[in-house]
């Protein structure tokens, strides 16, 4: 299970996440929605380390992400895919997905690879494994991105935003496989503003306000007139976006 509890979160005078809860359950799948500047990004970025909390703990089966020594093992439960692909744009699209298999998980290389080539094949790639990340189309890269994180086997797949960068296009490559992820099973914590395509996969919906962690509800509630959108700061925030 996933756990953030009281997360605080500050940087210098603005708090960017202020006293959040979540628990992601295995085989969930969770949109996280807000504006920008809400604190989405930032708490995806907590979860899997790379900021240091400021208060509140997060734990992932367990594993603690303050603790040093535990923060690796959280890693190795949770991949991450980021909005802007964070490629190695000098390793081919098979070895950025083996790469951490290999060196992190001591994989052996040839079994990393038939596994990398079998992940790229499920999203389509399967004649761009040797590609570098500069021949490839920004949905390609996103695909790499998610075969990559998806390499490390872990518990939970953390997104980030994975379509904002995308055109439309693009968007509909990396919605149907994340589709497909969702209906496998695979446990998500999904960053977006696709509102659409939340309500379609998600089990539950959370929406971030300056920080604070608004509303907490099953999907169908949240859409629904008396829940989620009884509160003024979702149904304003679903208005706006269905506009744009």
């Amino acid at each position: 299970m996933l756990n953030v509890e009281n997360v605080r979160k500050t940087f210098g005078a603005v708090t960017v996440l202020d006293g959040v809860n979540l628990t992601v359950k295995p085989g969930e799948v969770v949109s996280v929605l807000g504006s920008s500047g809400s604190g989405k990004s930032t708490l995806i970025r907590c979860i899997n380390g790379l900021e240091r909390l400021d208060g509140g703990r997060i734990t992932v089966d367990g594993f603690d992400v303050s603790r040093p020594k535990e923060l690796a093992e959280a890693r190795k439960r949770s991949g991450t895919v980021f909005q802007l692909f964070n490629l190695y744009p000098h390793m081919t699209a098979l070895r950025n997905i083996t790469l951490a298999p290999i060196e992190v998980l001591k994989r052996p290389k040839a079994e990393a690879e038939a596994e990398g080539r079998a992940l790229l094949a499920s999203v389509g790639l399967e004649d761009r494994a040797d590609a570098y990340p500069a021949q490839l189309s920004g949905g390609q890269r996103q695909r790499v991105g998610i075969c990559r994180a998806l390499a490390m086997k872990p518990s939970y797949l953390l997104l980030d935003e994975v379509t904002s960068a995308l055109d439309p296009e693009m968007t509909a490559e990396v919605l149907n496989i994340l589709a497909k992820l969702a209906g496998n099973g695979t446990t998500m914590v999904f960053v977006t503003h696709e509102i659409e395509f939340a309500r379609q996969i998600s089990d539950r919906i959370v929406f971030l306000e300056k920080g604070v962690l608004l509303v907490d509800l099953p999907t169908r509630d949240f859409f629904a007139q008396d829940g989620g959108l009884a509160q003024p700061r979702v149904a304003q925030f679903l208005s706006k976006m269905r506009k744009d």
